[in-house]
C-alpha cells in the first residue's frame, strides 16, 4: 500500500451538464473508473472544477494533469477551421478551463496524460488541428464510435517502435476502445504520432523532449489490457518525481 504522503497529486479536469437529470442545478461529473486508475497506481487524485483563473494556482500544486474525455469537441476557431461541422458541440467554460490548466502546466514541464478528447486538446493547445469529423474524412475507416460496450476493445491500435508509449506497454499492437468522431489531423509541432488504427486514424502522440506528455484517443481507464493500466502507473510514476 502507497503511503499517503508519498502519493503525487493528479488533477483531473471534469466533465459538465446544464440543470436537469441528476441535479436541478448544473452540475459536475466524473466516471469513478477516472480516479481509481490513479490511486490503484499510486496517485493522489483530486477533480478540478471549470474556474480558469484558478488554474495556475492548480498547476503550481499539482504533481501531474490529466486531461479527460466527454461528448463534446473542442471549439474548431480555436484551430483556424473556417467552417464548423454540423456534428460539433462544444462546452466553452470547460475548454477554457482545460486551455488554461494544460498551458500552466506544460510551461512547468507537469507530466500531462491526455484521454480521447483530451488528447485532441493537448494537440490544439500546442497549435496542432483536428479532423472534425472521421466519417467525412475516413469513408472507410472504422468504427471510431464502436457499437459494443467500453469494457471491450473496439480496435487494435500499432505503437510505434521505441516511443515513449512502446517503452510504457511493451506491446507493438494495443487493443482499445474507441468513443470518439474526432482525431488529431496535423499534429502540433514538437509532438510525434506513436500509435494509428489500421484506417490511418492518429491513436497516440507524445512529445520525446518533455518529461512525460502522452495523449490517447482511446479511454485507458477501462483497463482493457495490461497496456492501459502501464500507461497510468508511468504517468503516475513520472509525477512522483515532480515534489520529491
Amino acid at each position: 500500500m502507497t503511503n499517503a504522503q508519498t502519493r503525487p497529486l493528479i488533477g483531473l479536469t471534469l466533465d459538465a451538464e446544464p440543470a436537469g437529470g441528476w441535479s436541478k442545478l448544473p452540475w459536475y461529473a466524473l466516471r469513478q473508473n477516472y480516479f481509481e486508475a490513479v490511486t490503484q497506481a499510486g496517485g493522489l487524485p483530486v477533480a478540478l472544477p471549470h474556474e480558469p483563473e484558478l488554474a495556475e494556482a492548480y498547476a503550481g500544486r499539482l504533481a501531474g494533469l490529466i486531461v479527460t474525455g466527454g461528448a463534446f469537441d473542442v471549439d474548431p476557431g480555436l484551430y483556424g477551421a473556417g467552417e464548423t461541422h454540423a456534428t460539433v458541440t462544444t462546452k466553452d467554460r470547460r475548454t477554457q478551463f482545460e486551455w488554461a490548466v494544460t498551458r500552466a502546466a506544460l510551461a512547468r514541464d507537469l507530466p500531462v496524460l491526455g484521454i480521447c478528447g483530451g488528447q485532441q486538446l493537448l494537440n490544439v493547445v500546442l497549435g496542432g488541428s483536428l479532423i472534425q469529423h472521421i466519417p467525412d474524412a475516413v469513408p472507410d475507416g472504422l468504427a471510431h464510435e464502436q457499437p459494443n460496450p467500453r469494457t471491450e476493445p473496439g480496435h487494435d491500435v500499432a505503437v510505434e517502435p521505441g516511443s515513449l508509449l512502446h517503452r510504457i506497454t511493451g506491446m507493438a499492437t494495443l487493443p482499445v476502445n474507441s468513443a470518439h468522431h474526432q482525431a488529431v489531423d496535423r499534429p502540433a509541432p514538437g509532438l510525434a504520432v506513436t500509435g494509428r488504427a489500421a484506417d490511418g486514424v492518429i491513436e497516440a502522440i507524445e512529445d520525446p523532449a518533455r518529461r512525460f506528455l502522452l495523449g490517447v484517443q482511446w479511454h485507458p481507464e477501462y483497463a482493457i489490457s495490461p497496456g492501459d493500466r502501464a500507461i497510468f502507473q508511468a504517468f503516475v510514476d513520472a509525477a512522483r518525481g515532480v515534489r520529491s
